[in-house]
């Protein structure tokens, strides 16, 4: 990374996209093109000169204010600008632009809105609901998913909610599984097992294995799992989210 001699400390940028870290009791930005911080951190651009503006250590980018040689020394216990930049680059925090982080938020929140749409039904019909209902129903539960960090974590919040609230009716899709095991350990464990599945589809006994295709609440996978794993069994997910033949959206 080459180093550039600035005639002064103070350094004027635009239409810039920062990474900020606080490191002892300062803070410290680096100017980066807009777009091009993700690009980096997934690998797809390697050329830091595509990356970053100006390969320097700001205190204050807005104002131009370029990090001391003691301000690094202090924070960092070096002076190598270099070293210090790919620190901040890969570890700081990322400043978007109002415009970014809006384009962001957006697509975060069409992402949350496809996710509950493929994992729920309306229990009545056992069809889909298309994103906009759900996203006008979240609307009246003035449910917040601006700068979620993860968009599935958020969608199963949000699902949690409307199934308690009821704005629509609404379920969870069930999952649909096959379970393999051993018949006699099969017959241990059957009466606990029909507690948890909700519809058989399928049973099968071959020789010494009973083989079923069920549908079950996707809140009781985990719980089904270590118990047909614990008789030695083991299960197949077919299906994370069936919905009835013929599906349409509402």
């Amino acid at each position: 990374m080459a180093v550039i001699n600035q005639p002064s400390s103070q350094i004027r940028l635009t239409n810039v996209s920062l990474v900020r870290m606080k490191k002892g009791k300062k803070r410290f930005e680096i100017a980066c093109y807009q777009n091009k911080v993700q690009d980096y951190r997934a690998g797809v651009e390697k050329d830091l000169d595509e990356v970053l503006q100006i390969p320097q250590v700001f205190i204050n980018v807005s104002k131009g204010q370029v990090a001391s040689n003691d301000d690094l020394k202090k924070a960092f216990g070096s002076t190598n600008t270099d070293e210090i930049i790919l620190e901040i680059l890969k570890k700081g925090e990322i400043q978007l632009s109002e415009k970014e982080r809006s384009a962001q938020n957006e697509k975060l929140h069409n992402e949350i809105l496809t996710i509950i749409s493929t994992k729920c039904i309306n229990p009545k019909t056992k069809k889909r609901y298309p994103p906009t209902m759900i996203d006008k129903a979240l609307k009246e539960l003035k449910f917040n998913s601006v700068n979620a960090k993860n968009a599935k974590a958020k969608a199963l919040e949000a699902i949690k909610l409307l199934v308690e609230k009821q704005i629509i009716p609404i379920s969870r899709a069930h999952m649909k599984l096959r379970i393999s095991l051993n018949s006699k350990e099969y017959t241990k464990i059957e009466t606990e097992l029909k507690k948890i599945i909700a519809t058989v589809q399928d049973e099968e006994k071959v020789d010494s294995e009973t083989e079923i295709v069920c549908l079950i609440e996707p809140e009781y996978y985990k719980e089904l799992t270590e118990l047909v794993k614990s008789r030695k069994g083991s299960v197949e997910v077919l299906d994370m989210a069936v919905i009835a033949e013929g599906e349409q959206n509402l």
